[in-house]
């Protein structure tokens, strides 16, 4: 059993559908405190700014913590959590077309391992159609979402490249993580 320190349903769901047992407490990190504008830079300190505010609360005698953050980069670009319905849309409009990297860092901490890991996965989108952009827009779907994306449901149809992990692009990439949760590994 491990602590997920986040309040992301995806990432829930990513721990859920690969077996893995956890129980959900997300914090109260401010990321607006994070300065820089430098996609992995921001990934990372807002990582470790959850972390510290989890770990300092439950520490890891009882179970693991698991702590993860994402952002979005387009033509270098850090984009964040949309503000609004407009933000959204120049987000995407930037994405159609176009190469769009999603950037997660995670932090695991147990009694006796510590990982953190920095993964990238990179999608190579087609024009997304302007009737089903706005669609999506409209649904609020986006809401809650780094750079607006949702590469599980809006973005799939116009993958036409992709590098990396899907897990990675939803905010976790359990495949990694899997590698530290094995009894048998002694990393």
């Amino acid at each position: 059993m491990i602590r997920l320190g986040s309040n992301s349903p995806t990432r829930a769901l990513i721990l859920k559908n690969n077996n893995i047992d956890f129980i959900q407490n997300g914090g109260n990190f401010d990321e607006d405190s994070i300065k820089t504008t430098n996609p992995k830079s921001f990934v990372y300190q807002a990582t470790l700014g959850k972390y510290k505010e989890l770990y300092e609360k439950y520490g890891v005698q009882d179970m693991p913590l698991l702590v993860a953050d994402s952002v979005v980069t387009a033509n270098g670009e850090l984009l964040r959590k949309a503000k609004d319905i407009n933000d959204a849309k120049r987000m995407l409009d930037l994405q159609s077309n176009n190469k769009t990297s999603v950037i997660t860092c995670m932090i695991y901490k147990s009694k006796d391992k510590e990982v953190i890991d920095i993964s990238i996965t990179t999608y190579e989108f087609s024009k997304f159609i302007d009737q089903h952009q706005e669609e999506y827009l409209n649904s609020g779907l986006y809401k809650g979402k780094a750079g607006a994306i949702m590469v599980e449901g809006f973005c799939k149809p116009y993958i036409k490249n992709v590098i990396g992990f899907e897990s990675t692009a939803m905010g976790l990439c359990v495949e990694k993580l899997e590698l530290f949760l094995s009894p048998n590994k002694n990393y």
